[in-house]
């Protein structure tokens, strides 16, 4: 949907980068190399989505970073689209409703960087029908033509997990964050 009324690919990796994650923060030669393009094409829609005020530029030393624009009177509307454009608002719904007892809900990998890479990594924290899970993460993966890959922990597993799965770069989705041990 979102890539047939933004005709540009690039502008589209630009808006899932941002509005993801709306914490990411990159630079021109990283997005270059991040998305496989020349940086001319990059820079183009960077310069776009900036005039727009969409996203916002800083001068950082020598090079300037770009990021999210919170304060766009539509950044909410754009992060739904985009997260509906993912897939990850209707996963989070279902697996909120149909799990049980979901207390903590992150998106980490790619997705939580603002890369749209196919594979959704996701970590759940509660009381969860692992079957159902399994059955959901396939159904709804189908459905929007991408990987899910769920994981069920405690919060006390999630501890001793954290640098593996780089928490300090997850995005919570659902629930109340668990902070760092």
């Amino acid at each position: 949907m979102l890539d047939t009324l933004i005709t540009s690919k690039t502008r589209v990796k630009l808006l899932m980068k941002f509005f993801l994650n709306p914490g990411t923060r990159a630079y021109l030669r990283e997005l270059a190399l991040e998305f496989d393009e020349s940086t001319n094409s990059v820079r183009v829609e960077l310069n776009r989505l900036s005039e727009a005020k969409i996203i916002s530029a800083e001068n950082v030393g020598r090079t300037i970073e770009y990021h999210a624009n919170a304060e766009h009177s539509l950044f909410n509307e754009l992060q739904a689209m985009v997260r509906k454009y993912a897939g990850v608002d209707r996963l989070v719904e279902t697996l909120i409703k149909k799990l049980g007892d979901v207390k903590t809900a992150y998106l980490v990998g790619d997705y939580a960087r603002g890369i749209d890479s196919g594979l959704i990594d996701i970590i759940l924290i509660g009381k969860i029908n692992k079957m159902e899970l399994d059955r959901i993460a396939e159904r709804r993966g189908k459905d929007i033509a991408r990987k899910i890959r769920p994981m069920v922990v405690t919060i006390k597993e999630l501890h001793f997990l954290w640098e593996q799965l780089n928490m300090d770069h997850a995005l919570l989705i659902w629930g109340d964050p668990v902070e760092k041990a």
